[in-house]
């Protein structure tokens, strides 16, 4: 039986935005049908609160950390100057230091999912922004993997799927690795879930999955594995169209 989702309305901004990377979660876990279910409740709507040139960047106090300039993020990014503007209003009132540490990123996300845990899935999406030696994300950080979530070719989209469950960086996913991110996601999800998933859902589901995607038994799937096995599923491709951000 396919599970069905209800959608939590968010509250900010920044916690519509961050919603986006929710499809990643979606796009691999809910592979078998549950990801065409949930992936049509992550495309984003933002009022069009627009503020003027002046106050980007100017805006910024003395210990807050500066953006680039307006037209060097168009440049480096998939979004307009307007909907860069959109966001970074929306960063700034969320982050007012110009920069959010794990900590305020895992209350973004709980507040987005009330009716689950989400700390231990922003936890893991949090390790796939962060900037290594800070541990924390800055707006052009932020923006960049927007860019390449929402916008970017399949091929990136797929990359950022992968880190999140390459738990420690190595370049491969186990077993282990995908049971401790899809469990996050379940919990995330909590009473959203109807009818109410079993206790052991995540491990049925990973036991389910795993050895389709690891096409030659060794215990981890790597990045062209995973590539392979979502190519052979049109829907699974098509969804990740349903990443885009619109504003």
């Amino acid at each position: 039986m396919v599970e069905r989702v209800r959608a939590a309305a968010p509250r900010g901004r920044v916690r519509q935005l961050l919603a986006s990377t929710r499809g990643g979660c979606t796009l691999f876990v809910f592979a078998d049908r549950v990801l065409s279910t949930t992936c049509s409740n992550i495309k984003i709507r933002l009022k069009t609160f627009l503020f003027s040139e002046e106050e980007y960047p100017e805006a910024a106090l003395p210990t807050r950390h500066r953006p680039e300039a307006l037209s060097a993020l168009a440049r480096s990014s998939r979004f307009t100057t307007h909907e860069i503007k959109l966001m970074y209003r929306g960063f700034k009132q969320e982050c007012p230091s110009g920069a959010v540490d794990e900590e305020a990123f895992k209350n973004i996300f709980c507040q987005f999912f009330p009716l689950g845990d989400a700390t231990q899935y922003a936890h893991y999406v949090f390790n796939t922004i962060k900037h290594k030696q800070s541990g924390r994300v800055n707006f052009e950080e932020f923006l960049g993997i927007l860019s390449r979530v929402a916008r970017g070719s399949v091929q990136e989209k797929l990359s950022w799927v992968f880190a999140l469950y390459d738990v420690d960086g190595d370049g491969r996913i186990s077993r282990a690795e995908m049971l401790s991110v899809v469990q996050a996601i379940y919990e995330l999800l909590g009473r959203a879930v109807a009818p109410p998933a079993h206790p052991t859902a995540a491990k049925d589901h990973v036991d389910r999955i795993f050895h389709l995607i690891d096409t030659n038994a060794d215990g981890v799937v790597t990045p062209d594995e995973l590539a392979r096995w979502c190519s052979r599923d049109p829907a699974l491709l098509r969804s990740l169209d349903t990443l885009d951000t619109v504003l």
